[in-house]
């Protein structure tokens, strides 16, 4: 096993560097300010007006007017430069309520290939149901637009290679919109981790909860809509033909002809944030059970599911298994996290805040020399001073938050600068354990996978 995988020397060397850190520390703290681990090279949330004049101007489209679509519209629109230009939706309502919110002038249409012939427009928000995605994603790149894509970036395993292939031949900006990864939690957890803070990384776990109605899909269905008004024989697209139902265009997500169900809305969220820290690119075998238990309205994916990754040892992490938890049916709150856990201490992960938990029984090496030499040597039971068992990090006040900077990114990308954080091969190799997830449950069986290779095992 890699020398920098071994758990002998990490805490050793996060103490260590921590220590550097603190001028004329004579005892070494538990953990050094954010500023002391890992400064941030560059905020994304400086005021963008100083640095782009309002010819400089980014004209975007919106494809899925939706919730999501008109979340991720508006915090686009929030960053300096940016203007929403067009819009395209299957429901006649929404293009009308996105003229009245971005403007009487902006150009709307049911067919989003119009979108992509307009010479006014320089990128595209990819909001649509889960089975639209990589064909709007690659046809919008082949068109030379930029495509910001809601995760998870496909639908099927399959899919992916055709995303990855376009962007490379494209020279396209595309980034998949998990807008954790982009947040100063996951930044301040990477650091961590490469820092020795946990120790030797052993497993990670995930668990999101729902309890509301909303929370578990059940949208709004307006009671005007129908097919003179939706046009539903595109959205069914290359799906089983069916009478109009209203909860399958609305309620896309309960249905596995549209959605990826609860791995693809929410595994996928915690699959990025996690090979994002880590610096995985995928499990090795993949496994998933779980029901619907409770949520008896029609859905044919499950509302309570478990899935188990098993992580094989790379450059970049000793080996380790995922446990993932989604639960649509849980009666608590405020019960979702990110944990990883090592042989050293834990931490819990969220896009706003990072706790630290270290245990006692590695200490620094040199903590019963340090002792010997003090003036009270411990011949007696003699209260200590301890670290803190845990630590806290939280964002500074006034921080935008990881869904306007995860927009940032995309922007910055746009105009000529750094990469974004979630390409297609990165958003490729995080949908391909959660819709593998999918697999596994309702074929009822192990999948094997190559992450290397982007490849199903026998």
């Amino acid at each position: 096993m890699s020398s920098k995988h071994s758990s002998g020397n990490s805490r050793r060397k996060f103490l260590g560097n921590v220590a550097k850190t603190v001028a004329g520390a004579g005892l070494i703290p538990s953990v050094a300010k954010a500023s002391e681990i890992a400064p941030n090279e560059e905020r994304m949330v400086r005021d963008l007006k100083e640095k782009y004049s309002a010819n400089d101007q980014v004209q975007i489209a919106l494809i899925g007017a939706g919730g999501m679509g008109n979340a991720d519209a508006d915090t686009c629109i929030s960053i300096p430069g940016v203007k929403i230009v067009a819009a395209c939706d299957l429901y006649d309502q929404r293009l009308v309520d996105a003229k009245k919110k971005y403007g009487g002038d902006i150009f709307t249409t049911r067919d989003y290939k119009e979108i992509l012939l307009r010479k006014d427009v320089d990128a595209v928000i990819v909001a649509t149901p889960d089975h639209w995605h990589k064909d709007i994603a690659v046809d919008a790149m082949n068109a030379g637009k930029h495509v910001y894509v809601e995760k998870p970036m496909v639908q099927n395993i399959t899919e992916g290679p055709a995303v990855i292939e376009a962007q490379k031949r494209t020279k396209m900006v595309l980034q998949v919109g998990s807008q954790g990864m982009s947040s100063l939690g996951n930044e301040k957890a990477k650091a961590l981790l490469e820092a020795g803070a946990i120790g030797k990384l052993n497993y990670v776990e995930g668990f999101w909860a729902r309890n509301t109605p909303g929370g578990a899909w059940q949208y709004d269905m307006p009671a005007d809509a129908s097919t003179s008004n939706v046009d539903w024989k595109r959205f069914l697209k290359n799906t089983p033909d069916r009478p109009w139902d209203p909860r399958r265009f609305f309620r896309w997500r309960c249905f596995r002809d549209y959605g990826t169900g609860v791995s693809g809305d929410l595994f996928v969220h915690l699959l990025s944030s996690m090979h994002f820290i880590t610096g995985a690119i995928g499990p090795s075998k993949i496994m998933a059970t779980g029901g619907l238990r409770y949520w008896k309205d029609g859905r044919d994916v499950p509302d309570v599911l478990l899935g188990m990754f098993d992580y094989n040892e790379t450059e970049k992490h000793p080996a380790f298994n995922l446990s993932l938890r989604v639960n649509f049916v849980d009666s608590t709150r405020d019960s979702s996290y990110m944990r990883l856990v090592g042989n050293e201490g834990s931490m819990i992960v969220d896009w706003e805040k990072v706790t630290l938990t270290r245990n006692f029984s590695y200490p620094p090496d040199n903590y019963a020399q340090v002792l010997k030499s003090q003036q009270y040597a411990p011949d007696y039971d003699r209260k200590k001073m301890p670290e803190p068992e845990t630590t806290v990090y939280t964002v500074q006040p006034g921080y935008k938050g990881a869904h306007y900077d995860h927009h940032y990114n995309w922007m910055r990308a746009i105009r000529g600068g750094k990469p974004v954080v979630e390409d297609a091969l990165f958003g490729y190799r995080a949908a391909a354990p959660a819709v593998l997830c999918n697999d596994s449950y309702f074929q009822e069986k192990i999948i094997k996978w190559d992450p290397v290779n982007l490849k199903l095992l026998s």
